[in-house]
């Protein structure tokens, strides 16, 4: 169930999440974690800072604060999803977590295949691909919703069949290689303070289409272009959850890329229209949900 804003503008359709940029406190073991166990590669560094991806554009940022500590109950990432382009790519992923012994919870929510895990900083992780000739979920009168294809319900969290999944491996497959490049970012899950604050700004102020609230799971989902979500955003650290310290482990921003700077103004014109600051950074203009999650914009 798709729901348009109060306002005509929306958000480019094309708009894709981009990448997650994270404050750590050990650069090098953070480095050798994305390398090693979720198969990225290091696409350049300097002294503090890296760049991990799939070839391609970059998936993750990472800033280096020597003993820098997290805060609890407070707002930020969830978790953040990189979307692997089949079955066979998540297969070769899980298997490898599974020859490393990294803990991880491999789940089935009928449209997707995913499993989670944390980096040794805590940083949640969602590894997935997406699945719809599985079924479907969605939202219907303020209540989540999963069903298989065959009419079957679900509650959306079964325990993922990871020797079936396993199957789509293909002989002389290694779990050695780095993810492939057409490995990209699927989506951003935050921390939020207040729903309804969320919903209005990734609605009302950013353009997004909301693709549901559940008010009794405190949880929302919005997406650009009809996808299931791009953005989730949830009051699981409690209602009134403050922003952390800048210098805290954990979320620095999260980015979205936009098809070209027609588009990329237009959201900021609007977003500026509606009471949002921006801020101009080299990379690009940043604004903050009222939750004071950053979100940087970009074009290719």
């Amino acid at each position: 169930m798709t729901s348009k804003s109060d306002t005509p503008f929306r958000i480019h359709p094309d708009a894709l999440p981009g990448r997650v940029s994270l404050t750590v406190a050990d650069l090098d073991r953070q480095i050798s974690f994305y390398e090693r166990v979720i198969g990225l590669q290091l696409q350049g560094r300097d002294e503090d800072t890296a760049r991990m991806g799939a070839g391609g554009d970059d998936l993750i940022h990472l800033v280096q604060i020597p003993g820098a500590v997290r805060h609890p109950r407070t707002t930020g990432i969830y978790h953040f999803a990189i979307l692997l382009p089949s079955r066979r790519e998540l297969a070769r992923a899980i298997a490898r977590l599974f020859t490393l012994r990294w803990p991880n919870a491999p789940t089935d929510h009928v449209m997707t295949k995913t499993t989670y895990l944390d980096d040794p900083e805590g940083n949640n992780i969602e590894l997935y691909a997406d699945t719809p000739e599985d079924g479907e979920w969605g939202f219907a009168n303020g209540q989540f919703y999963a069903r298989w294809a065959d009419g079957r319900p679900s509650d959306g969290r079964e325990p993922l069949d990871v020797e079936a999944l396993l199957e789509h491996m293909e002989e002389g497959d290694s779990i050695d290689v780095p993810m492939p490049p057409e490995t990209r970012m699927g989506h951003f899950h935050l921390y939020a303070a207040d729903l309804e604050a969320s919903r209005r700004f990734y609605v009302n102020v950013l353009g997004f289409d909301l693709m549901g609230l559940a008010a009794s799971f405190r949880m929302g989902f919005v997406s650009a272009g009809g996808y299931h979500h791009h953005v989730g955003f949830n009051t699981w650290m409690g209602e009134g959850a403050p922003a952390p310290p800048k210098d805290s482990l954990g979320l620095r921003y999260i980015s979205f890329a936009l098809p070209d700077r027609k588009a990329l103004e237009a959201v900021v014109t609007h977003a500026r229209d509606r009471g949002a600051e921006w801020e101009e950074t080299s990379a690009g203009p940043m604004t903050a949900d009222p939750s004071g999650n950053r979100i940087l914009l970009e074009t290719p």
